[in-house]
């Protein structure tokens, strides 16, 4: 029987489920010393000064609008060629959406649709958040001068980039951003199970996401608002005493899941290198399907840290739809997958933005195609997934 290839899947080993363990068998199960450590390690590999766990990348993004303070009557730029949850997270706070187009080649927002989608959106716009897809970095430096030039808070959705470099910084180090998000769930280069993190340098909104994912609570006597209940007659602060100034969620990060999270980060150059050198099989293996299949073009200035592997199809070329050929590649026990429909192009935001037209994102979404990519495979596997989707498509050798 053929091994079942998933379009991605995590990589767990004996150290990873001992880490695990170790926490199972202490006395803190829930944000205690794994969490800390954890984070010390996430900041430290991403080169910036706070590194904030929560409970997914989704929690993640919606703690940055609210420590941004967006709200109702805000407007937030998000490219459309992304997870909902991006978008979500606007709506959480009561903000607008305004769907960008993206390059129709790497799917990634740029200088110009940031452009076009700020002369659409008019007053009010208050924040832009990048996507970083498949493991490619937008041009941070120039889309972070044209929203600084228009009073923008910049929060990156680095979900799918945790390893990747551009101009020589990591991602997350937030060089050209106020906040950046990860995601730890399985598909993704370092699995926590589920959860999420920020990264920023900015002393306050580290603060503020702190108190934010635990009910907005503090035991911080220097944050205390109400003295006389928080302080005894020696000016003190009382021993159970805790405040909210301002709602908050629980969204904190276990011990468990960090425990697992830090075992995992350690490997990230490891599974790096394995995903890159897979990727450069995939490119070898898929030279001669061209031009009906082609890799995903590269951007020159970021060192991608690939988290899944899509190629552009010509199906109407091929005289075979996107489902007939995913359903082909099924039955040779072939799993893949389409990242992403254009979140304007959802029912919800379909409403809300009746008529829109992107057509960057629309070409993209068009001919892609996410095919199998994770550590646990080896370049046989990429030979198969190949001669596979030649067959399926109908391409002489």
């Amino acid at each position: 029987m053929m091994r079942r290839l998933p379009y991605g899947r995590q990589l767990i080993e004996d150290d990873d489920i001992a880490a695990v363990t170790a926490v199972l068998r202490s006395d803190c199960l829930t944000t205690g010393p794994a969490t800390t450590a954890f984070e010390a390690l996430l900041a430290e590999t991403v080169a910036a000064p706070h590194a904030i766990a929560c409970s997914s990348g989704t929690a993640a993004l919606h703690l940055a609008a609210l420590a941004l303070g967006l709200g109702p009557g805000d407007k937030v730029v998000v490219p459309t060629l992304t997870f909902l949850a991006t978008a979500n997270a606007a709506r959480y706070v009561g903000a607008e959406v305004v769907f960008a187009d993206v390059d129709a080649g790497t799917g990634l927002l740029t200088p110009a649709t940031l452009a076009e989608a700020l002369v659409r959106a008019g007053d009010g716009v208050k924040a832009v958040f990048p996507v970083h897809l498949n493991g490619q970095c937008c041009d941070m430096a120039a889309i972070a001068a044209l929203a600084r030039s228009h009073g923008l808070k910049i929060v990156e959705d680095a979900c799918h980039a945790l390893g990747s470099r551009q101009h020589g910084q990591p991602t997350g180090a937030c060089t050209f951003s106020d906040m950046a998000v990860f995601s730890f769930h399985p598909v993704k280069t370092v699995a926590m199970g589920e959860g999420g993190a920020l990264t920023t340098r900015d002393d306050a909104l580290a603060q503020a996401l702190r108190r934010l994912r635990s009910h907005g609570m503090t035991r911080d006597p220097a944050e205390f608002l109400v003295p006389d209940q928080a302080f005894d007659a020696e000016g003190q602060p009382n021993p159970w005493y805790y405040e909210m100034a301002e709602p908050g969620f629980n969204y904190r990060a276990s011990d468990i899941a960090c425990a697992l999270g830090a075992s995992q980060l350690a490997k990230l150059d490891r599974f790096m290198a394995v995903r890159t050198a897979l990727v450069a099989a995939y490119d070898r293996a898929l030279a001669p399907l061209a031009p009906l299949v082609r890799p995903l073009p590269r951007r020159l200035d970021c060192v991608p840290s690939w988290h899944v592997q899509v190629v552009k199809i010509d199906f109407a070329t091929a005289g075979k739809s996107r489902a007939q050929v995913m359903r082909a590649l099924l039955a040779e026990e072939i799993l893949t997958q389409v990242h992403y429909l254009p979140v304007h192009r959802q029912p919800y935001y379909r409403h809300l933005s009746p008529g829109l037209s992107l057509p960057g994102a629309d070409g993209y979404y068009q001919s892609c195609l996410t095919l199998p990519l994770f550590v646990g495979m080896e370049e046989s596997d990429v030979t198969r997934v190949c001669a596979a989707l030649a067959r399926v498509l109908d391409i002489s050798p």
